[in-house]
């Protein structure tokens, strides 16, 4: 279901097929990169399957993104074609797109309605690469995990399997199909033969009115989210209406199961645990969530996880170790970059049925004696804000590049609707005045809203670590104290 209205599973096959046929006419390199940079429509609910029935690798941006990140994302990808909605193909700067052809989404959807040769199904091998999902990293810029035929098969398989869908199932895409987990809102509903209604909400009303108007059962979101909208006041018969409620992006506090429990007690509640690396590991029972609310669950279909100690050996129960994905939901590694991909992906443990790769995910989890998982802390320094995962690094380079600070450290800060906000303390350039204000306008205008930091600190000299580079451990501690004061 589009904003143009519905169509039929016999329209959707006959405007892939038309679509994939285009697609190959215009990048005819089999394995060449097209990217997209648009709101939920058509182009970006067909393009994943369009792209890899034509022998191309999809590579879906952020509509939230700004030039700079989509600049990078493009160069990065080698994306030989970027469709996007005419009013962000207008952002970009000379440069930005220096390889791309650029054609805005109605053309695009036009010339693939009236020259496009429809193509029969795929017959690609199922290992082949078929997508290049950006996420970004502890450090440094976003980097594209590459996803085959099979992991995007198998995820949607074992999604629609474990959460019941069903073909009269509707769900409401709220999420950025630009992610792996709003990216499979598609194809787990589409593999069980339900409806998706694409939405992009300006506010949590615009949810709770979509539902009632579709009559949707299923919804996925994020924590903040999901505090939004437990705040709305639910008309019974629209809250009724919602069979299963899908969570990702962070955990769900106790206080927010309750609430949710108590607005939607007829609804399933399937708390999830997942990276972009594997999609996803671990989903909890709805029948336990009342008894264990914090608990992450269990592997999901296809899905081995493993808790491994320092020893390398897996972990007694009760004992923290680092959550290990093995299977065939394991990406490929990271697009163009050998030295990141080493650090995270690496042969499966001995005890692993699989073998092979698995992501090793820096979390570090324990498992009960009835072998369920909780979470414990993450390894790495990642901001994990509104469900988006943010590196440090990137917001400190914005920073940087204004002129107007000599310094910039990124760190977040629990916060109870965000789950962590960015903060960003900074030293300001020697000589320049007005930075105060001009700084955050200037960040505003190269970063998207998800980046922007919530509080900018100001400090005359940043403390240094005995090793002679900035102690951000000390700075965290400061924002700690600050906070609790």
């Amino acid at each position: 279901m589009l904003r143009s209205g519905t169509l039929s599973f016999k329209d959707l096959r006959s405007r892939i097929a038309a679509l994939a046929g285009w697609l190959q006419a215009q990048v005819p390199m089999r394995g060449a990169r097209v990217a997209t940079w648009a709101a939920k429509g058509e182009l970006t609910c067909l393009m994943p399957l369009a792209a890899a029935r034509a022998g191309l690798v999809h590579v879906p941006i952020n509509p939230l993104l700004k030039h700079a990140q989509v600049a990078h994302i493009l160069a990065d990808s080698g994306a030989k074609l970027l469709i996007g909605s005419p009013a962000r193909l207008a952002t970009l700067q000379q440069g930005d797109a220096a390889e791309a052809q650029l054609l805005g989404e109605d053309e695009a959807l036009a010339q693939a309605a009236t020259l496009g040769a429809e193509l029969p199904p795929s017959i690609a091998n199922p290992d082949e690469l078929a997508a290049i999902l950006y996420t970004s990293g502890s450090t440094g810029r976003p980097k594209g995990v590459m996803l085959s035929h099979a992991n995007m098969w198998l995820g949607a398989d074992s999604v629609a399997s474990y959460l019941g869908m069903a073909a009269d199932d509707r769900t409401l895409a709220v999420l950025p199909l630009s992610f792996d987990y709003g990216q499979n809102q598609l194809f787990s509903t589409w593999y069980a033969g339900g409806c998706v209604i694409p939405l992009d909400y300006l506010t949590p009303r615009d949810v709770l009115k979509a539902v009632e108007r579709h009559g949707v059962t299923t919804l996925a979101a994020v924590p903040p989210l999901w505090v939004q909208l437990v705040e709305l006041e639910w008309p019974a018969e629209t809250a009724t209406k919602l069979r299963r409620l899908t969570n990702s992006g962070g955990a769900l506090t106790v206080d927010l199961v309750a609430r949710l429990r108590g607005l939607f007690p007829q609804a399933r509640l399937f708390p999830m645990y997942g990276l972009t690396e594997a999609f996803r590991s671990t989903f909890l029972d709805p029948a336990l969530v009342d008894s264990h609310p914090t608990s992450m669950g269990k592997a999901i279909p296809h899905a081995e996880i493993l808790v491994i100690g320092d020893d390398g050996e897996v972990t007694a129960d009760g004992e923290e170790g680092e959550l290990v994905h093995c299977g065939p939901l394991v990406a490929y590694g990271y697009w163009m970059d050998e030295v990141r991909t080493e650090e995270r992906f690496k042969p499966a443990p001995d005890a692993s049925r699989y073998g092979g790769m698995a992501v090793w995910s820096g979390d570090r989890v324990r498992r009960d004696a009835d072998g369920l998982l909780y979470f414990v802390g993450r390894r790495d320094a990642m901001i994990k804000s509104a469900g988006n995962r943010i590196s440090p690094q990137e917001v400190e380079e914005a920073a940087l590049a204004t002129g107007l600070v000599a310094e910039a450290v990124a760190l977040g800060v629990p916060d109870e609707r965000l789950g962590q906000a960015v903060h960003l303390i900074v030293r300001a350039a020697p000589g320049i005045s007005g930075a105060e204000e001009e700084l955050p306008r200037k960040l505003m205008q190269e970063l998207p809203n998800f980046m922007q930091p919530k509080v900018v600190h100001w400090r005359a000299a940043m403390p240094i670590s005995p090793n002679g580079k900035i102690d951000r451990n000390g700075l965290a501690q400061e924002l700690a104290t600050e906070k609790a004061a």
